[in-house]
């Protein structure tokens, strides 16, 4: 778990490198002087508008990087690189709410019934398919087990009843989500 200092550090990070963008500068390699947040961790940055409509989300599932690197580069290429959306305009940046999504370990799931909704993540993998959803997104939608299941097939491309499938790999994780105050308008 990570402290609110430490979570309002990356939260700052995040917004901090998607501003840097439209001033043409790049976050710095040494963003913090924290042990903690120089450990190699996957994270998902999610944008909102002030509507609470999706606007981009981008991460690593693997510890690849510095979980303060990985925060800034998911947040530059959710605001970026999503291709579902067009890159956010400066006008956007002050109405977008951050959300940062922490990886926990990855595992494979021995029975569906073990998937806990609200608590775990998705991630289905058949063939050259492979989709993931983070563990806010069931709850968000008021999904099911089966559901939740279901549009993780339609994220990777698949039909939605290939969970159910042989060959069809299903791993799940746990997150630590956190994001930015709401603010009242």
């Amino acid at each position: 778990m990570l402290t609110l200092l430490q979570r309002q550090t990356l939260l700052e990070i995040a917004r901090d490198a998607i501003a840097g963008m439209f001033e043409g500068r790049r976050p710095p390699a040494d963003l913090v002087d924290d042990e903690v947040l120089c450990r190699p961790a996957g994270a998902f940055v999610t944008l909102n508008t002030s509507d609470g409509d999706l606007r981009g989300c981008v991460g690593s599932i693997h510890a690849v990087a510095p979980l303060c690197q990985a925060v800034a580069e998911s947040a530059v290429n959710a605001a970026f690189r999503d291709p579902r959306f067009r890159p956010l305009s400066p006008e956007e940046l002050a109405g977008i709410h951050l959300e940062i999504s922490v990886m926990g370990p990855i595992e494979p799931v021995a029975s569906v019934e073990d998937i806990v909704v609200g608590r775990d993540g998705l991630i289905v993998r058949r063939g050259h398919h492979a989709g993931l959803l983070l563990p806010q997104v069931a709850t968000e939608y008021g999904w099911d087990r089966e559901t939740f299941l279901s549009q993780t097939c339609v994220k990777a491309g698949l039909p939605q009843a290939a969970w159910r499938q042989p060959g069809t790999k299903i791993e799940h994780f746990s997150a630590e989500v956190f994001g930015e105050p709401q603010v009242a308008e």
